[in-house]
């Protein structure tokens, strides 16, 4: 089995491909010395609609990721996934402050993830799916986090500055989780009868919400590049799934939200206002 050149090729020409894990990508302030003001020409609304919608993709797919704790195949492997799900909560909160900023609400981020309900959320049904094994974890985690870094390359040319450097900060985080899911994707893909079978599967559960990415934003020639090479190197071609109907960007969600919600704010419901 050799998945290297799909681990390497996908890595290439994202700079420091040290930068893996959320403790290693720094402690900087992303927002050092960026200016808070919304530019005139920015539409508010729509912005903060976007900030919204992006940093519930990544609040709802950190809570899935979280889930692995203690039940990841190997400690190393549930170590990547809290990582990258840390990874998600950072770009979550970012985004959830900007959104509090700009919509005339002045709320916090902690109101945005703990204080709405399953119809207010605008994250992407994909990511509110229920993990699933470990191959469809993978399946599902290729498939958002390229979709996600390359909607976030073309947000670092933003007109809104805040916006334009979590974007930045986020791109480096997103290509080492999309490295991690294709390294994994390949090697599952072409292991055993059992992991390939596995990972079809996976994928054929996932190829149904691509449409719905497409829509929220229009990356799809990047993403099918992506999975076209990866699952060249692991025999597994991209199934030909018709788009489901609906989506989460108009409040359309799957009934496994509102659960995932529930154990996610039960906490902050049941002492609201509460400092620790």
């Amino acid at each position: 089995m050799s998945d290297d050149h799909v681990y390497l090729s996908l890595a290439e020409g994202h700079g420091d491909g040290d930068a893996r894990w959320a403790f290693g990508t720094g402690f900087e302030d992303p927002l050092h010395g960026v200016s808070t003001a919304v530019p005139e020409d920015v539409d508010r609304a729509e912005l903060a609609a976007l900030c919204l919608a992006l940093g519930d993709d990544a609040l709802v797919t950190a809570q899935r990721l979280a889930e692995w704790t203690t039940r990841a195949p190997e400690l190393e492997e549930e170590v990547a996934l809290a990582n990258i799900g840390l990874d998600l909560l950072g770009q979550a909160r970012l985004l959830y402050a900007r959104c509090g900023q700009v919509d005339g609400t002045g709320r916090g981020e902690d109101a945005y993830a703990y204080f709405r309900d399953a119809d207010d959320f605008r994250n992407v049904r994909l990511a509110e799916l229920p993990n699933g094994d470990f191959a469809f974890t993978i399946a599902r985690q290729l498939v958002f986090a390229s979709w996600r870094l390359a909607h976030f390359q073309r947000l670092t040319a933003s007109a809104d500055p805040v916006l334009a450097a979590v974007a930045a900060k986020g791109v480096k985080e997103l290509t080492y989780h999309r490295q991690y899911a294709a390294e994994w994707f390949v090697r599952l893909g072409d292991g055993t009868e059992e992991s390939h079978r596995r990972m079809r599967a996976g994928l054929d559960q996932v190829a149904p919400y691509l449409g719905e990415l497409y829509a929220a934003h229009e990356t799809g020639t990047e993403v099918l590049a992506v999975l076209r090479q990866a699952g060249e190197a692991a025999g597994l071609p991209l199934p030909d799934a018709p788009p489901l109907p609906g989506s989460g960007r108009r409040g359309d969600h799957t009934e496994h939200l509102a659960p995932l919600l529930a154990e996610l704010q039960s906490v902050a419901r049941a002492h609201p206002e509460a400092a620790w």
